[in-house]
């Protein structure tokens, strides 16, 4: 289609931001403080600043302190809930045990922090960028990396709007804009998709391990005053996930008696049948949670994946033209289920080395000082105390792999990050860890009952999520016979329990879901229940599935969340 198309129109900036997110926005508002002179642009795929932001979120509020001193002496901060009390357990499917917060090293302590919506806190950064005179684009996807003669990136191309679902151009079909810069700044959260084509085309991760995930489940509940107990902070491992399997849960207690639950599974697991959904579902029967949201109400759904790779699966973050940060690096400290603060601080970091660049006359080189600079800044100091705890979980298991990483923890916060692992690593990437159904049993779930617990449809709804339905899908199967032959014959359709809204479905000819071995199972791809959580990217066996941005603005809108 492009081929038969006028050109795009360009825009001239010298510094491009991908992603409207805590790195962007921090990128963006540093380089104005350094120099009010530097023309920047931030892109926000969502319809507004914060409408795709999901995280649970306790903040450490080091970054937040550095960009905005006097923040705490505004009115409007979105940073109302300090955390109070908090507390730690390992969950049996009828009890609970709590693991002492005093024997855990002090970087795990929330003392100080502030449980937040990370939307919120977006949106009130990019109130402050725009009035630093950046320009914010919501609604706006870069779909497409613009390079010069020379090889180097220049610029992004957002997407056309108005495609029709046969890829020709609608009534109301607009060209997309190309947005040139000196610098390309990328943070666009985890597994983000020009992220994903930088690395590959510049082999940014060719001395790195490979990146991990986990699917974070989000809801927002509203529960009875007399349970409330703002600033309260609970994490969990264990039940209902097995031993061997890596994930955990939060419960975090804001105002207005509301509550914030979540799950987070590791997608590195090997069991097809095991849905990372259900098993959230099954989390909030436990008794310890039941009782805390019975009588509540639901309010807000969402899923999301997060990077839980750390120090080792960091690639090479700079590269000619520009740098990625935030979470499209990877910097998210796991054991400490924190990202935003390395997120913003990556983000200072790339606007204070591109400045610098700016001053000295340069445009589109490969920012090296600020690849070299992480690992010796706060956001390395942060993350490599913690570098051993997933792989030591995921070697161990959940119980034994928690005492041992917290000695390990103790060990490198008090011998200058000296281990006796020394730093171990992370062998295989998500998709390879998935093994045949024939080596697993199918695993029941209980049918929700629409008090605790909900199907996929009813939390798609909650989470606000929209699509135009005549586009071409965003979610782009490469090989249709391929999908039959491995996903659904050999890993028994595992794409219908990992994604989080029901997406994907093999179906009979009836329509109903295909049992295993239907040798007429036809794939639907239900494109417009997306929440943009990237799991079909990152877990598909065969790497079959790509993501990309669908037209601008669209996907879910969480407010509060």
């Amino acid at each position: 289609m492009s081929e038969a198309l006028e050109p795009r129109e360009s825009m001239e900036f010298d510094v491009v931001i991908v992603g409207g997110g805590p790195s962007g926005l921090a990128a963006a508002i540093r380089l104005k403080q350094i120099d009010e002179n530097i023309n920047v642009v931030v892109l926000e795929k969502g319809a507004e600043i914060g409408a795709h932001i999901l995280s649970g979120a306790v903040v450490d509020p080091i970054a937040v302190d550095r960009l905005f001193p006097d923040w705490r002496d505004e009115e409007d901060h979105p940073f109302k809930v300090p955390v109070k009390k908090d507390k730690f357990y390992l969950m049996g499917e009828g009890g609970k045990i709590p693991l002492p917060v005093f024997a855990m090293p002090k970087l795990m302590n929330n003392h100080g922090n502030y449980i937040v919506s990370l939307g919120n806190v977006c949106r009130w950064m990019g109130e402050k960028a725009e009035a630093m005179g950046i320009e914010v684009f919501p609604g706006f996807a870069a779909a497409e990396v613009i390079y010069d003669d020379a090889g180097n990136v220049k610029g992004v191309a957002t997407g056309d709007m108005g495609v029709q679902a046969d890829g020709t151009p609608g009534p109301n079909f607009e060209r997309g804009v190309e947005l040139h810069g000196k610098y390309v700044l990328i943070g666009e959260g985890a597994r983000g998709s020009i992220a994903k084509q930088l690395i590959r085309k510049f082999e940014l991760d060719k001395d790195s391990d490979p990146q991990k995930y986990g699917l974070g489940f989000k809801e927002l509940w509203e529960i009875d005053p007399d349970k409330h107990i703002e600033g309260m902070v609970m994490h969990s491992l264990g039940w209902p996930l097995k031993n061997n399997q890596d994930g955990g849960s939060f419960i975090y207690h804001i105002e207005n008696n509301q509550v914030y639950v979540g799950y987070v599974v590791a997608l590195g697991y090997k069991n097809p049948y095991l849905s990372p959904f259900d098993e959230f579902q099954r989390f909030k029967k436990h008794p310890a949670v039941a009782n805390l949201l019975e009588g509540g109400k639901r309010i807000s759904y969402g899923a999301r994946a997060i990077t839980q790779g750390g120090w080792q699966s960091v690639p090479k973050i700079s590269f000619p033209g520009g740098a990625i940060m935030g979470c499209s690096a990877g910097f998210v400290n796991v054991p400490r289920i924190k990202g935003s603060h390395n997120a913003m601080l990556s983000g200072m970091l790339a606007a204070e080395h591109v400045a610098d660049a700016l001053k000295a006359g340069r445009a589109n080189d490969d920012l090296v000082s600020y690849n070299a600079a992480w690992r010796t800044s706060d956001v390395g100091k942060d993350l490599k105390p913690v570098r051993n705890v997933k792989p030591i979980v995921t070697k161990y298991g959940a119980v034994l792999g928690t005492m041992i990483s917290g000695i390990d923890m103790w060990c490198t916060s008090l011998l200058g990050g000296w281990s006796p692992f020394g730093t171990m690593k992370h062998a295989k990437a998500d998709y390879e860890t998935t093994e045949p159904a024939s080596k697993h049993e199918a695993i029941q779930y209980p049918k929700p009952d629409g008090v605790l617990t909900f199907d996929k449809s009813s939390s798609v709804f909650l989470s606000n999520t929209n699509h135009a339905e005549d586009q071409p899908k965003h979610l782009q199967l490469k090989d249709a016979k391929l999908q039959f032959e491995s996903e659904f014959k050999e890993f028994a359709g595992l794409s219908r329990r990992y994604c989080p809204v029901g997406v994907y479905e093999w179906l009979d000819e009836k329509g109903d879901a295909a049992v295993e071995g239907d040798p007429n199972a036809r794939y639907q791809i239900n494109a417009q229940n997306c929440v943009h959580c990237k799991t079909c990217d990152i877990k598909d066996p065969n790497q079959n599935i790509n993501w990309v941005p669908p037209q601008g603005g669209e996907g879910p809108v969480y407010p509060n969340m």
